[in-house]
C-alpha cells in the first residue's frame, strides 16, 4: 500500500490522467488479467471453468483480478439464485468495445516473440474469434 500523497502515487495519477496509453494498460494490465480478458471475449464462463482454465492463479487473485475488472465496468457479474450458488462472468458493452485493441495486442505480442525468440514460433492469436 502506498500514501495517497507519496511522490509514486501521484505521478501515476497525473501520468493515468494525462495519457490514454497508461490509463488503458493500468485497466488491463498485470499478470492475469489478460489471461482472464482472453477467456471472456470468447464466452461467457462460470468462475470454476474460468478458474480451471488459468493454470497457476490463485483463487485469491482471481477474485481480485475480477473484481477490480468489474469495479473497471469492463467485466460483469451475474449471480443466480439457485443452489449450489451459480455465477458467471462475461464483457460488458464497455469490455467488448475492446476486442480490437485485444487482438492488436495479442498480434503484436506474437509477431514480437517470433522475431525475438523464433523456436517459440506460435503465430496464432489468443483473441482470434
Amino acid at each position: 500500500m502506498r500514501k495517497d500523497t507519496s511522490t509514486n502515487t501521484l505521478n501515476e495519477k497525473m501520468l493515468n490522467e494525462s495519457c490514454g496509453m497508461a490509463y488503458s494498460l493500468k485497466i488491463i494490465g498485470g499478470r492475469w488479467k489478460p489471461a482472464i480478458l482472453c477467456r471472456l471475449s470468447h464466452q461467457k464462463m462460470r468462475y470454476s471453468d474460468l478458474k480451471n482454465s488459468i493454470e497457476g492463479i490463485s483463487e485469491r487473485m482471481l477474485v481480485a483480478q475480477l473484481r477490480e475488472l468489474e469495479l473497471d465496468l469492463i467485466i460483469k457479474r451475474t449471480v443466480y439464485a439457485v443452489v449450489p450458488p451459480k455465477v458467471e462472468y462475461e464483457l460488458t458493452e464497455l469490455g467488448e468495445t475492446m476486442r480490437p485493441m485485444l487482438q492488436s495486442i495479442s498480434e503484436w505480442g506474437n509477431m514480437h516473440r517470433s522475431t525475438v525468440n523464433p523456436e517459440t514460433d506460435l503465430i496464432k492469436s489468443d483473441f482470434m474469434v
